[in-house]
């Protein structure tokens, strides 16, 4: 089985419960970091898919490694290689799909609870899921996609195309995670405004709660995900394969 490459754009936003749950099912995997001097893979064909993380950045940065994953995102669509973004991630596929990605009216920082769309109830079985959201930017939904999840300050929360899966959230993200996030963006946290902004305290204290519904969640999203590798599925029923 051709590894999945995941593509992380800095060190402290890792995999966290994709990586598990890709090492529990046997799937293999190398780990891609532009910004630390490695070079973004030119052919999407060597890889059985291609997972994109979040970053500090703006997909509308003026950066080389950004405009070369873009030609890997449009390389692995071109030839059916399946693709999952977070966050960061999700706003390069959109991007690369032409879709616009530009500011949200607010910053979306900590736990919410995301609605699904009709489409979206094939994939998440409730009417909304907890999620971890740390973004100030949001994309626009590609042409021929479909809105999964929609949130109250942010409308798009996640889309699907064919067997690609992207989220402007994070499902990967584990308490280590969370509690270095909150540790090094202390200053940030403290100047960042809005009614979906959350203080440290706050998201810290809802750790317990939110964190196991999170993880299967995260479970049944990578599991659906893993299902179409090495696979080509049809554009026109990508969530039929939702595993239990």
């Amino acid at each position: 089985m051709r590894p999945v490459a995941i593509v992380q754009h800095d060190k402290t936003q890792r995999p966290g419960v994709l990586l598990s749950c890709l090492d529990e099912w046997g799937v293999p995997s190398t780990i891609v970091m532009p910004e630390e001097g490695d070079r973004v893979p030119r052919r999407a064909r060597d890889f059985g898919g291609i997972v994109l993380l979040g970053s500090n950045r703006s997909v509308n940065d003026a950066l080389r490694w950004i405009d070369e994953e873009l030609r890997l995102l449009r390389d692995a669509a071109a030839a059916g290689v399946p693709l999952l973004g977070h966050c960061f991630g999700a706003q390069l596929m959109a991007r690369s799909m032409g879709a616009q990605v530009s500011r949200n009216a607010w910053p979306n920082i900590g736990w919410s609870r995301l609605l699904t769309t009709g489409v979206g109830r094939r994939l998440f079985p409730s009417a909304s899921v907890a999620s971890f959201n740390w973004h100030y930017e949001t994309f626009a939904i590609p042409h021929g996609a479909r809105r999964l999840l929609y949130g109250p300050y942010c409308l798009n929360k996640g889309f699907s195309i064919g067997p690609h899966l992207a989220f402007q959230c994070h499902f990967e993200v584990t308490e280590a995670i969370v509690r270095e996030w909150c540790r090094e963006s202390e200053a940030e946290l403290d100047r960042a405004r809005g009614p979906s902004v959350q203080t440290r305290v706050e998201i810290l204290s809802r750790l317990d709660a939110n964190l196991p519904e999170l993880h299967r969640t995260a479970r049944r999203v990578y599991g659906h995900w893993v299902s179409s590798l090495d696979r080509r599925p049809s554009l026109q029923r990508p969530l039929d394969r939702v595993p239990a």
